[in-house]
């Protein structure tokens, strides 16, 4: 069954998947999701990812991470939908958690989280906060 919007499908499988402990979670690949594994893996909200290829289609499996029982990843919240989309400028980047989290913005230099942005000096789509 296709699904109308990947980047929130992506999400809701990683907040299942932590809620229900699991150690790792299967999401069907694209570019954008390897993407995104790689800043979460590189904001140390998990502990690592691979994509798996499995003839009709590659799989990213995302491994979660957990920090005494309790996951690192608290929180994910899609911002820009696709019946709202949600553009910020260069002076506007959204500071999550006052910096304790992240925000996930697509920019004309692909994938980039709030802080890349802001060094970039460069506004885009609000794609999500992980915190």
């Amino acid at each position: 069954m296709p699904v109308t919007d990947p980047i929130a499908d992506f999400l809701t499988r990683v907040r299942n998947a932590v809620k229900a402990k699991k150690k790792f979670v299967d999401i069907p690949a694209s570019n954008t999701k390897v993407k995104m594994a790689e800043i979460l893996k590189d904001a140390n909200f998990i502990r690592d990812f691979n994509v798996i290829e499995d003839g009709k289609q590659n799989i990213v499996r995302v491994h979660l991470k957990y920090v005494e029982g309790s996951a690192s990843i608290t929180g994910l919240k899609k911002i820009s939908t696709p019946g709202l989309r949600t553009y910020v400028g260069k002076e506007d980047i959204p500071k999550v958690l006052n910096g304790l989290g992240i925000a996930i913005i697509s920019t004309s230099k692909g994938l980039l989280t709030d802080k890349q942005a802001r060094l970039e000096s460069i506004g885009g789509e609000v794609i999500c906060h992980v915190w």
